[in-house]
């Protein structure tokens, strides 16, 4: 009887855990594919399907930044079904790809942010390109703390996981404020970083089911995303900010 009730308990827990592996599976590549669509709903009309809205070309900069950061929501999609196909050996060889693109996202991001600073026009609730600048290199910035720290902590898959889904979230703003709705045109960056800040939401509600309270990833990383926001609001308005957008814009 012993021999028998420990068997039926070595089922279950065998059972529970591969529905705790379908729930993570699922959510991961839900998420991935939540970004994904956002991005191309965004993008649409300004690149992906540009040339039936605007025959007017882009420059080979803005092309160059539209391909690396398409990868990078690819290569997240790529990397979720990996580990739920359980390929961890792909996903580690990936992940070496992963740091490089991310190490030129950063510095292609910045640099298209920068040059395009004196041409942009910028969106409603800005007064000038020079603070709107805050957004673009602020979304670098966090971006580079949350990937740096995924990669850092990558033999930790709980702690990883996480930071890639709050990193990716990091880059999403300038997709929402795309998205072809009044109320984001009009509302202007607490719309958007708003609607951006609600993808940190199902990660919350993900972590209280699966473990009965946030991650400590998720919290951190969560805060750092939402407390960057208005704060680059904050320092775009500076003298100091002023000068030294002003500084770098020269150089372009």
């Amino acid at each position: 009887m012993a021999v028998h009730a420990e068997a039926i308990d070595q089922r279950a827990h065998s059972t529970e855990r591969e529905k705790s592996r379908r729930r993570e599976r699922m959510f991961y590549t839900g998420m991935s594919i939540a970004f994904l669509i956002t991005v191309v709903a965004g993008f649409s009309r300004t690149y992906f399907l540009r040339p039936y809205f605007n025959p007017q070309p882009l420059i080979p900069l803005l092309h160059l930044h539209g391909i690396i950061f398409s990868a990078w929501l690819l290569l997240l999609l790529t990397q979720t079904t990996l580990v739920a196909a359980h390929r961890t050996r792909v996903h580690r060889r990936l992940g070496i790809a992963g740091a490089v693109l991310a190490i030129v996202m950063i510095l292609v991001g910045s640099v298209t942010a920068i040059i395009r600073a004196k041409s942009f026009e910028v969106p409603p609730g800005f007064t000038s390109p020079l603070i709107f600048l805050t957004i673009p290199l602020g979304d670098m910035f966090v971006f580079a703390i949350l990937v740096g720290a995924a990669f850092y902590f990558r033999r930790k898959p709980d702690a990883h996981k996480r930071l890639m889904l709050l990193s990716t979230i990091a880059i999403l703003p300038a997709a929402v404020a795309r998205l072809p709705f009044d109320f984001i045109l009009k509302g202007g960056p607490l719309a958007f970083f708003g609607l951006t800040d609600l993808f940190i939401v199902p990660l919350v509600i993900y972590d209280c089911v699966t473990r009965g309270r946030p991650h400590r990833a998720t919290v951190l990383g969560g805060a750092l995303l939402i407390i960057s926001h208005p704060l680059r609001l904050l320092i775009g308005n500076t003298a100091a900010w002023l000068a030294f957008a002003n500084w770098i814009t020269q150089w372009t």
